[in-house]
């Protein structure tokens, strides 16, 4: 009987001097469960989950041909500090694990400590560099970055919302001094518009929800949703209707498809007692939307987040993170989640490596590396 011809062997003084772009593409071609065992051998295999060629090949995007679907294998919270300078706490929200981020773009000088990370969108990065009047937008995974001036003196800023394109591009929305400045990355320009009143009370770093052509805002008491549209650079207002009249905030978020939450305490005085969430639906029955509630967040995570804020709902923010809806506070390093899917509430814990002395200033966003989005 034949015995079966081996395989050639591997020579390590060949394979040892393969090109290490040539090895990151060949570990890309893995199955996943492979993969993600593979990662724990050394540092090295555990970064390539950030690498070009495994983003590419395990992003939806290069699957459907969607630019701004996300990567079903790449999904992180970011969470960003003042302390931290060049580098970001990342949580791992397919593997349920803890890494760091550094920066590794050949910065700008003025890319010092005097910097803010602002918004986030569609593997996006956006900083303000206060040092100089400057905008700056990275694709940390393409190594590209983007330096922007903004059309005044002074950077004194209420809200700074990053907004993608659908066909590449993006939109830099910016409440600075009163007025509402648009900066369009196809034609490089800027825009000034006016900008309600309403908006620029209590609503400090509030990020704007894009939907349908609007980026929407909420307004404290009396409470309504203000939305600037962008093709006509009006502004239009939308009482909240058929909600307890007993609102102590209220957050929107939006999951990028149309769909829009709202994220709200109820209590008296301006003390919330308990905190639910509603979805925007269409009745087609009467013509219209309605808000219909879909979650209450239980008691006892009720007390704590409650406790955590302070009755000081300023430092309250929320934002969506694939099915995830987060609502987070800038004196608390912890993340409450409602998972859509299950309807159930969560606590993602503190990063084990966070400094315990730090008390103030955390700023979560969601993060899904895109290698093909252009600054």
């Amino acid at each position: 009987m034949k015995k079966a011809a081996l395989p050639p062997e591997m020579k390590p003084e060949i394979w040892g001097k393969l090109p290490e772009e040539i090895l990151d593409y060949i570990l890309s071609l893995l199955p996943l469960k492979t993969f993600f065992n593979l990662r724990s051998t050394c540092k090295h295999f555990n970064s390539l989950i950030f690498s070009p060629n495994f983003i590419s090949k395990h992003s939806s995007s290069s699957l459907t041909n969607q630019p701004h679907s996300p990567p079903p294998f790449s999904s992180f919270l970011l969470l960003s500090h003042p302390q931290f300078h060049r580098q970001f706490l990342l949580y791992d929200s397919i593997l349920s694990r803890w890494r760091i981020l550094a920066l590794s773009l050949s910065l700008p000088s003025s890319f010092g400590s005097a910097h803010l990370l602002c918004s986030s969108s569609n593997g996006l990065l956006c900083f303000s560099l206060l040092s100089s009047c400057s905008l700056l937008v990275c694709n940390l995974l393409a190594r590209s970055s983007r330096l922007i001036d903004f059309p005044g003196h002074s950077f004194h800023f209420d809200s700074v919302t990053l907004i993608p394109y659908s066909q590449g591009g993006y939109r830099i929305f910016i409440i600075s001094s009163g007025s509402a400045f648009v900066f369009d990355s196809k034609g490089n320009i800027w825009s000034q518009y006016s900008v309600f009143d309403a908006i620029l009370k209590g609503n400090s770093h509030q990020e704007g929800v894009f939907s349908n052509g609007y980026l929407y805002f909420t307004t404290p008491e009396p409470f309504s949703i203000v939305g600037f549209e962008f093709e006509t650079g009006k502004w239009e207002r939308h009482l909240i209707q058929e909600l307890p009249g007993e609102i102590a905030f209220a957050r929107l978020v939006s999951n990028g498809g149309g769909k829009i939450y709202l994220v709200g305490g109820i209590g008296r005085h301006g003390i919330s007692r308990s905190m639910k969430l509603w979805e925007l639906r269409d009745n087609q029955v009467e013509g219209r939307r309605d808000w219909v509630e879909v979650g209450s967040l239980p008691d006892m995570m009720c007390r704590k987040f409650m406790a955590v804020c302070y009755h000081n709902y300023e430092h309250v923010y929320c934002f969506i993170h694939g099915g995830m809806i987060c609502v987070c506070c800038y004196t608390w390093p912890e993340v409450l989640y409602y998972k859509i899917s299950r309807q159930t509430w969560h606590w993602l814990p503190k990063c084990p490596s966070l400094p315990e002395k730090w008390s103030c200033g955390f700023r979560w966003f969601s993060f899904v590396p895109n290698l093909y989005t252009s600054v």
